[in-house]
C-alpha cells in the first residue's frame, strides 16, 4: 500500500447481494459481476494530490478525505481517471446531480453501486459484520470522537479496510427518488456513530451537494469483460 496516499485497488469477485432497508422493510436481492474497488477510502493526500484541494476539517495525508459532496466525488472520480489516461466513468453536463450519466462501459474510476459496497463489506460473510467491531471500525466507542487513518484496523477476508467505521461513503445509487428526490446512499458508518450504525447492511442518505464531516468515499473501477 501507498505509505503516502493509502491507495491500492482490490479484485472483488462475482456473487450475489440481499439488500435491506429497515425504513420500507423491503428486501431485494442483486448480481454482482467482478469489479475493483479501493483497499482504503480516499485520502486527504491523494485528493490534494489530484484536485489540489484540502477540504477536510481534520488534517493529516492519511486521514479520509471528509467534508467531500456527492458532486465532489464524481467530479475526483474523472479527474483521477483523465490523469491516468483512463476514459471517465461519469458525463457530467451541470452542477446538478440530475446532471451526470454514468458510462458503465468506461474503465475509468467511479463510485460502487450501494450493492457492490455492501458484496464487498460482507466478503462472503452473513453476519452484520466480518470482525469484531472493534477490531476492524472506528466507532463512538472508541474513536474519541475523532477520525484516524486508513488502514489502521483489520480488513475483511478480500483486504478491504475501513469499510465500517472511520467515515460513511458516498455510493452511486439515488436512495429513494419518489420520497427523498435526488438524495444518495451513504453506507458504512463513521466515527461518531454508535455500534448499531456500522454494519454492513445499514442505509443513511444525503443530498448530493452537501458537504459532512463524517462523510467522505472509496474508489471502484469495473474490469473489462
Amino acid at each position: 500500500m501507498d505509505a503516502e496516499t493509502g491507495y491500492e485497488m482490490t479484485t472483488v469477485p462475482p456473487g450475489t447481494v440481499t439488500l435491506s432497508d429497515r425504513r420500507t422493510q423491503r428486501r431485494w436481492s442483486v448480481g454482482i459481476s467482478p469489479f475493483e474497488l479501493a483497499a482504503v477510502p480516499v485520502t486527504q493526500a491523494r485528493y490534494a494530490q489530484v484536485t489540489g484541494g484540502r477540504p477536510s476539517t481534520a488534517h493529516g495525508d492519511r486521514l479520509p478525505v471528509e467534508g467531500v459532496s456527492w458532486l465532489d466525488a464524481v467530479r475526483f472520480c474523472n479527474a483521477l481517471s483523465g490523469a491516468e489516461g483512463l476514459t471517465p466513468a461519469y458525463g457530467i453536463r451541470g452542477d446538478d446531480a440530475q446532471d451526470v450519466e454514468w458510462d458503465a462501459s468506461a474503465d475509468g474510476y467511479r463510485l460502487p453501486t450501494e450493492a457492490e459496497w455492501e458484496h464487498a463489506c460482507r466478503a462472503g460473510t452473513t453476519d452484520a459484520r466480518y470482525g469484531r467491531l472493534d477490531e476492524i471500525a472506528w466507532h463512538r466507542g472508541n474513536s474519541q470522537e475523532r477520525m484516524h487513518e486508513v488502514g489502521g484496523k483489520q480488513p475483511n477476508a478480500w483486504g478491504l479496510h475501513d469499510m465500517l467505521g472511520n467515515v460513511w461513503e458516498w455510493c452511486w445509487d439515488v436512495y429513494d427518488p419518489e420520497v427523498y428526490g435526488t438524495y444518495r446512499v451513504l453506507r458504512g458508518g463513521g466515527w461518531f456513530d454508535e455500534r448499531w450504525s456500522c454494519r454492513a447492511s445499514v442505509r443513511r442518505r444525503s443530498h448530493p451537494t452537501f458537504r459532512i464531516d463524517d462523510v467522505g468515499f472509496r474508489l471502484a473501477r469495473s474490469v473489462a469483460r
